[in-house]
């Protein structure tokens, strides 16, 4: 049985449709490694409103101790009655 070369045409056809494909695995490579990327700024997010959520939550438990509402005023820059109140300026 006598085997039959490749013709031109279809060695340039291969060489393309090699072509393509590497072409095609770097932009897939790349849209992978952004997708990555983004995956772990998401979980960092996660972490940090889970973080969040903890706090406040500790907050809301403790909503009736004394010493948690005078951090949430402070936070929210109330000052007991009495103190005094001074500003810096830049």
């Amino acid at each position: 049985m006598k085997l039959k070369r490749m013709g031109l045409m279809t060695k340039i056809l291969l060489i393309v449709l090699i072509v393509y494909a590497i072409t095609a695995l770097i932009g897939l490579r790349s849209s992978i490694e952004k997708s990555r990327a983004e995956a772990a700024a998401l979980q960092q997010e996660v972490i940090d409103k889970e973080a969040q959520n903890a706090e406040l939550r500790y907050y809301i438990e403790n909503s009736d101790d004394d010493a948690v509402k005078e951090d949430i005023a402070r936070h929210h820059n109330y000052v007991k009655q009495g103190e005094k109140v001074y500003r810096t300026t830049d």
